[in-house]
C-alpha cells in the first residue's frame, strides 16, 4: 500500500514494486548483427543489386594513357548506336567541373588532359550495360601522349621534374623537428619500401541515381561518408545540397576506398540528362582504376641510441606517392610525420614527410592511413637497433616505450593510458606454438604443392608495435549527429535511431542499437537507414564511428531519457527493462509515454585539436592514440623462399569492450590486411599502368593463409572518450606487417627492407635496398 500512496508521480497508481528487467544486447554484449544472417546466406541487398523499372545503365570511357593532352573528343558514332540515350563529356557538366576531398583538383570528366590510366573521359547511358560499353568503345578521343611522371622521389625533391599540376608536385611537406642532438654511440640506418596496397573490398563501386520531380536527384550509393559526397556532388550538378539526397545502400566493404567519389557524379549527371534512373556498376578491372589505393612509400631512417639501447634521436625522410590527384594525401602525410618515430620516447627528432603528385594511380585513404607505412620503417629500425645493441627485440622496445604522460615528437602529451610495456611483456609471454606436423603438408610452407616435407624449413619469431591516431586530427571540425525517437508502437516502447553513419561491415548498426538499449532501457530498437535527411555523422574511417556516432547516439539518448524522467515526475529515476525506476518501484514506459512522442537530436564533438606547425611540426594534433602489439611465428623454406605464418598473437588496449565478438573480428580483420601487405598484396604499377587489376593476379589472404590467432584485450578506459572506449579497427593493421617480416628475417637472416616480401627477397636473388 505504501508504494501506491507516494505522491511524487502522476503515474503512481500504475507503480508495482519491481526492479525492471534488463535486456541482452546492450553495451558490453556480443549483440547479434541484424545483417549477419542475410550476408552469410547471400540474401543481403548490396548497392550492386539496386534495380528500378525503366532504369538505364551507365558506363565510363577511361584514359588508356598515364599522361596525355586531349585535342578533341568525337561522340558522333556513340550517339548513333541504337539504345544509347546520352553521351556526356566535360562540356555537359552544368556546375563545378572539379571536385575533391581536401582540394578540388580532380575533373568530373577530363577537360584538356588526362593524368592517369583510367581517368574518366566520357560517360554513356544506354538501355543495356553491354550497349553502354559498346558506345564507350565508339567514342573517338584525340590524345597527345606525353612522358609520365612516375618517380615519387623525383617528384618530391627534383626541381627539374615535370609538373603533374601547375601548383607543383608536392601536395604537402610536413616536417616534425624537435631537439638538437643528432649523434649517438650506436647508429643504424636503412631505406624501406612499402608497395601500393588495394583495399580489395568485394563489392564493386555501384549506385542508382533517380531524377526527382523537384529537379533534384536521389542517389542510392555505397559510400563511407554521405555528407561529404553530397558536398562534392551538388556543386558539379549546379544544384543546392538539399536537392541532392543520398541514401546508403548495402556496402560490400570499404577500408578507405569509398571515402572518395567514384561514379556518384556520373550517375547523377546521366539521370538528370535523360530524366531516367541510371545505374552504374563497375567491373573488377574498372574498380582498380575507379578508387584510390594505399600510398606506396619510400622511407629513409636513421636511429641513434646509447650503448644500452636508449633512443637518442630519430631522423626520417618519408615520401608518399599520392598519384594523380590530391584525395586525402595531406592528412596521410600529417599522420606519417607526427607518428613517424613510433610509440617511443625519443628526445630528438628530425622527420620530413612528403606527399606528391605523380602520374601513377591516385592514392588516398586506406586502413592505417599513413601510420602503416611509417610503422614498417620504424619497427624495422628497432630490430636493427636491438641487434646493434645486443638486446632482444622486446627489450629494446620496452626500454623506449611511451607511457601515460610521455610526449610524442610533436610535443603532444599522451594523456590517456598507454600500457605499452605491459602489452609487450604479455605478447612475449604467450606460449609458443608446437613445431609443424610435417606429416600434413598444409602445415608447411608451400602447402599441398608438396615442395617440402620439413627439410630446409626454419622457424622465426618477430614482434611489432604501432601507434595510431583515432578520429580526425589537426583542427578538423570532427562531429557526428544523432536523432533518437521514443514512442509507444504496437503496445510497447520503441526507439528509432537515425544517423548518417555508414555501416560498411564494421557492425555500427549493431552498436547504435546497443547504446540505445543501454541508455534508454528499451528492448525494441530500430536503426533507420543512413541518409542525408539527418546531420552529418562524418566518415566511417579513422576508427572513429564508435567514438563519434556512439557519442552522438549516447548524447541524444540522454536527452530523451531526461525528458522521460521529467514527464514521469521522477527526475532522479532511471530507465531499465521498459520501465521508469525510482525508489525501488517501476512504472511501465508505455504508461508514462501514452501518446507522447519524444525526439531529440544531438551533435557530438571530441576535444579540440590543432594543426601541426608547418615549420616545426609541433602541435596537439590528435584526439586519441591507440596501440597494438603483435607477435608473429613463421616457418620459412629458406631454399625456396616460401613462408607459412604459423601463429599471430595480439595484445590490444581498447579502453572498454563494447561488443566482444565484433571487436575480435576487427582485430582479426585488421591483422589479415597486415598479413596481406607483408606477404602478397601489391598493385603492380609499371610506367603508370596497373598490371594486375584482378583478384586472380592481385592476391589477398584467404582462410588458408590466416593462421590461428591468440588475443589478449586490455581495458584501460580513456577518460576523454564515450564509455572510455578506444578506436580498435586500425591498430592491428599497423603492427602485424612488421611483426611478420621480423619473424621472416629471424628465420632466414635476409635484411628484407620491402613489403610485400617475395621469395626472391628471402633468397637474396633480387636487388632490394637495404
Amino acid at each position: 500500500m505504501g508504494d501506491v500512496s507516494q505522491p511524487q508521480s502522476p503515474h503512481a497508481r500504475e507503480r508495482v514494486p519491481v526492479t525492471g528487467r534488463s535486456f541482452a544486447g546492450g553495451v558490453g554484449d556480443s549483440a547479434a548483427r541484424p545483417d549477419g544472417v542475410l550476408k552469410v546466406t547471400g540474401a543481403f541487398a548490396y548497392s550492386s543489386d539496386l534495380w528500378m523499372d525503366g532504369m538505364l545503365w551507365g558506363a565510363t570511357l577511361r584514359s588508356p594513357h598515364p599522361r596525355a593532352g586531349i585535342r578533341g573528343i568525337d561522340v558522333t558514332e556513340a550517339m548513333r548506336l541504337p539504345g544509347v540515350h546520352a553521351v556526356l563529356t566535360h562540356e555537359d557538366v552544368p556546375g563545378a567541373k572539379h571536385y575533391g576531398l581536401e582540394l578540388k583538383d580532380q575533373p568530373v570528366l577530363a577537360i584538356d588532359q588526362v593524368r592517369y590510366v583510367g581517368e574518366a573521359v566520357a560517360i554513356v547511358a544506354a538501355d543495356h550495360p553491354e550497349t553502354a560499353r559498346r558506345a564507350c568503345a565508339l567514342i573517338a578521343v584525340d590524345y597527345e601522349v606525353r612522358e609520365p611522371v612516375t618517380d615519387a622521389r623525383a617528384a618530391a625533391l627534383d626541381p627539374a621534374c615535370p609538373k603533374v599540376h601547375d601548383r607543383g608536385n608536392v601536395v604537402r611537406h610536413q616536417p616534425v623537428h624537435t631537439g638538437s642532438v643528432f649523434d649517438a654511440d650506436v647508429v643504424v640506418s636503412g631505406e624501406y619500401e612499402v608497395g601500393m596496397q588495394d583495399q580489395a573490398f568485394l563489392g564493386p563501386e555501384s549506385g542508382l541515381a533517380v531524377p526527382a520531380e523537384d529537379g533534384g536527384v536521389d542517389l542510392f550509393i555505397a559510400t563511407q561518408w554521405l555528407h561529404v559526397d553530397q558536398e562534392q556532388i551538388a556543386p558539379s550538378l549546379g544544384l543546392p545540397p538539399d536537392k541532392v539526397r543520398l541514401t546508403l545502400s548495402g556496402v560490400g566493404g570499404a577500408f578507405g576506398a569509398r571515402e572518395d567519389l567514384s561514379m556518384q557524379i556520373h550517375a547523377c549527371l546521366l539521370a538528370l540528362h535523360t530524366c531516367r534512373p541510371v545505374k552504374i556498376v563497375y567491373g573488377r578491372e574498372e574498380s582498380f582504376s575507379g578508387h584510390v589505393h594505399r600510398h606506396p612509400a619510400t622511407l629513409r631512417y636513421e636511429h641513434g641510441a646509447t650503448r644500452d639501447g636508449r633512443l637518442v634521436y630519430v631522423k626520417a625522410e618519408i615520401i608518399l606517392d599520392g598519384g594523380a590527384y590530391c584525395s586525402s594525401t595531406p592528412a596521410v602525410v600529417g599522420n606519417a610525420a607526427s607518428l613517424g618515430a613510433g610509440p617511443y620516447d625519443v628526445p630528438n627528432v628530425a622527420i620530413d614527410a612528403y606527399g606528391v603528385y605523380t602520374n601513377n594511380p591516385p592514392c588516398g585513404a586506406m586502413r592505417g592511413f599513413g601510420a602503416v607505412q611509417a610503422c614498417f620503417g620504424y619497427e624495422s629500425q628497432m630490430d636493427r637497433l636491438a641487434e646493434a645493441c645486443g638486446l632482444d627485440p622486446v627489450e629494446i622496445r620496452v626500454r623506449n616505450a611511451l607511457s601515460e604522460g610521455s610526449r610524442i615528437p610533436t610535443g603532444q602529451v599522451v594523456d590517456m593510458p598507454a600500457p605499452l610495456t605491459e602489452m609487450l611483456r604479455r605478447a612475449e609471454a604467450f606460449p609458443m606454438p608446437s613445431p609443424a606436423d610435417t606429416g600434413d603438408l598444409r602445415n608447411l610452407p608451400g602447402g599441398v604443392s608438396n615442395t617440402t616435407h620439413g627439410e630446409g624449413v626454419a622457424r622465426g619469431v618477430g614482434y611489432g608495435i604501432g601507434i595510431k591516431n583515432i578520429c580526425y586530427s589537426e583542427g578538423f571540425d570532427d562531429h557526428s549527429t544523432a536523432r533518437v525517437r521514443l514512442e509507444v508502437a504496437g503496445g510497447e516502447a520503441a526507439v528509432l535511431v537515425h544517423t548518417a553513419a555508414a555501416e560498411v561491415g564494421q557492425g555500427l548498426v549493431t552498436l547504435q542499437a546497443q547504446i540505445a538499449r543501454t541508455e534508454l532501457g528499451v528492448e525494441r530498437v530500430t536503426v533507420a537507414p543512413a541518409d542525408t535527411g539527418v546531420g552529418s555523422a562524418g566518415s566511417s574511417s579513422a576508427s572513429r564511428q564508435s567514438y563519434m556516432t556512439g557519442g552522438a547516439v549516447r548524447a541524444a539518448c540522454a536527452a530523451v531519457r531526461d525528458r522521460v524522467l521529467r514527464l514521469a515526475g521522477m527526475p532522479d529515476g532511471a530507465l531499465s527493462g521498459d520501465h521508469v525506476l525510482a525508489d525501488g518501484v517501476a512504472v511501465p514506459l508505455t504508461t508514462v509515454l501514452g501518446d507522447e512522442v519524444i525526439e531529440e537530436t544531438r551533435e557530438f564533438r571530441h576535444r579540440r585539436t590543432t594543426p601541426l606547425d608547418p615549420e616545426t611540426g609541433q602541435g596537439d594534433s590528435h584526439t586519441q592514440f591507440a596501440f597494438c602489439v603483435h607477435r608473429a611465428v613463421v616457418d620459412v623454406d629458406v631454399e625456396l623462399g616460401l613462408v607459412k605464418v604459423v601463429e599471430l598473437a595480439a595484445v590490444q588496449d581498447v579502453g572498454r569492450i563494447l561488443n566482444p565478438v565484433a571487436l575480435e573480428g576487427q582485430i582479426h580483420g585488421g591483422t589479415a590486411q597486415g598479413l596481406g601487405l607483408a606477404l602478397m598484396e601489391e598493385i603492380q604499377v609499371q610506367d603508370g599502368r596497373i598490371r594486375n587489376p584482378s583478384f586472380t593476379d592481385y592476391l589477398i589472404p584467404t582462410i588458408l593463409d590466416m593462421p590461428p590467432m591468440t588475443l589478449e584485450i586490455l581495458e584501460n578506459p580513456d577518460p576523454h572518450a564515450p564509455y572510455g572506449l578506444r578506436g580498435a579497427g586500425e591498430p592491428p593493421t599497423l603492427s602485424s606487417t612488421p611483426a611478420i617480416v621480423a619473424a621472416i628475417r629471424d628465420a632466414c637472416g635476409s635484411p628484407l627492407s620491402r613489403v610485400p616480401v617475395r621469395p626472391e627477397h628471402i633468397l637474396g636473388t633480387d636487388a632490394v635496398r637495404a
